[in-house]
């Protein structure tokens, strides 16, 4: 199975900010932004969309704005 090629644009400052906190996490560039998308994803949408399901163990509940995830 072939990897799809992504690509993305970022100035200077961008990537230098990308590598440090990919460095302090221990984690690739690649699974640093990975990483960041799934927080402010689920922080968005807590309870998924219609194409993207909250996983069978998770907990969502109610709350004042609408469902979170614990």
């Amino acid at each position: 199975m072939k990897k799809k090629v992504r690509t993305f644009s970022a100035n200077d400052q961008e990537i230098a900010m990308l590598e440090a906190l990919a460095a302090y996490h221990g984690f690739s560039k690649s699974a640093m932004l990975t990483s960041l998308v799934k927080k402010e994803f689920w922080r968005v949408f807590p309870a998924g969309t219609e194409h993207v399901r909250t996983d069978a163990n998770a907990r969502v509940k109610e709350s004042d704005h609408g469902r979170t995830t614990d």
